[in-house]
């Protein structure tokens, strides 16, 4: 979809037509954190509920912390791509102060969602006894004040040498933000690792893999390009995005999802391998419990269509270089990795129909916030930065766009 095959709106139009979006998220929101809610505060349903709130959850900060670390990247290496997505990278990280607001849930029901906070199984398991150094509540906590603290303050950063850039034609604000992107690229992929083993992985905290941070790690990074591909192509009729979304850019957005859904699938794939060939009994259980019942399906449709059915898709240049196509995949991509932080989290718990239940008012309830803001976001900036040396080149390099 480019300006010379549909009719071209200009930033004026933008507002209004997000507007109308943002409204019904904010009630999606409203009401779904209000269902939630009530499921949190009965306690027949306040164990299912929990599970549901952190998959849900973990899904939108992904997408936060997964814009910010493509934003360093794009600053690092540069590329025509970057901008085509630039704008909606840098809302989706202006949300984060929500996302550390919308944690509060967790903190709060901290002694249901996780074993080793309830001190009753700590002094029944030899091996949580020996984890206390690291598990527990009050360095739990510390830990994700500085997760948070380092990715706002990094997102602030970032989007201030941005704001600068777009009032200067000097390119001194664009390469402070190159020179924070190196040491800053480098903590987030250390604070998300943590951060998912911290937030997912001790929910069964007597099982390990080496390899789950990473795989996480992977999966934000591999749903905030679709997310962001699908806002950026339904938004590419609107200019001055519309003289950037052309078949080059977003043919090298197409070949980044095509990458991070393989690696997705290698990680995935490496974590059950090594743990089937090592037949440990204090390893296997995890996969058990996603693979018996109902969550074989879950597995098999995973395999399926988070994998082989994207990748066959996105092997078509003809589906990467036409927005028209390639949102559709990153829209699907979007679906089929909540499934997947769903499958990841909740199997861990008992009473698992009531989870996946509880998981539909949660994606409405955090989802809708996160939409709302990252709306809100959106509009209070244009579609394509000023004044960047990186944009001239990239234009420069692929001969102008159009």
């Amino acid at each position: 979809m480019t300006a010379s095959t549909t009719a071209v709106l200009t930033e004026q139009a933008l507002p209004g037509r997000t507007e109308s979006l943002r409204r019904k998220a904010l009630t999606a929101g409203a009401a779904g954190l209000g269902v939630w809610l009530l499921l949190a505060l009965i306690p027949g349903t306040r164990a299912a509920a929990l599970p549901a709130y952190l998959a849900a959850y973990v899904f939108f900060v992904g997408i936060s912390v997964g814009s910010l670390g493509f934003l360093m990247l794009h600053h690092l290496v540069g590329g025509k791509w970057g901008f085509v997505v630039r704008r909606p990278m840098e809302a989706a990280t202006m949300v984060l102060p929500l996302m550390a607001a919308l944690f509060l849930p967790l903190l709060l029901g901290v002694g249901t969602l996780y074993e080793w906070a309830n001190p009753e199984a700590v002094k029944a398991s030899t091996i949580l006894q020996h984890k206390t150094g690291y598990l527990n509540v009050p360095f739990w906590l510390g830990r994700t004040v500085f997760y948070f603290a380092v990715w706002i303050g990094l997102a602030f950063a970032i989007r201030r040498g941005s704001v600068a850039q777009d009032a200067t034609e000097d390119p001194s604000p664009t390469y402070r933000n190159r020179t924070i992107s190196a040491p800053g690229l480098l903590v987030t992929f250390l604070t998300v690792t943590f951060a998912s083993i911290d937030w997912m992985m001790s929910i069964e905290p007597e099982w390990y893999s080496t390899i789950y941070g990473v795989m996480v790690m992977i999966g934000w990074m591999l749903s905030t390009l679709a997310f962001t591909i699908l806002v950026s192509s339904r938004l590419s009729d609107v200019r001055p995005l519309a003289d950037v979304v052309d078949p080059v850019g977003l043919n090298e957005l197409g070949n980044l999802l095509l990458a991070f859904t393989m690696l997705w699938a290698y990680m995935s794939f490496s974590q059950y391998l090594i743990i089937w060939m090592g037949d440990l009994a204090e390893e296997i259980p995890w996969y058990l419990k996603r693979s018996y019942g109902g969550w074989r399906w879950v597995c098999g449709a995973l395999i399926v269509f988070h994998f082989f059915v994207p990748f066959f898709c996105l092997l078509l240049r003809s589906n990467k270089g036409k927005a028209s196509r390639l949102w559709k995949v990153a829209a699907w991509l979007l679906v089929i990795h909540q499934v997947n932080d769903a499958w990841l989290i909740i199997p861990a718990f008992p009473t698992q129909w009531l989870q996946l239940l509880a998981l539909i008012p949660a994606v409405a309830g955090v989802g809708g916030l996160w939409v709302a803001f990252f709306t809100r976001n959106l509009t209070s900036r244009t579609l394509v930065p000023h004044h960047d040396p990186l944009l001239a080149e990239a234009l420069s390099h692929h001969g102008g766009g159009h």
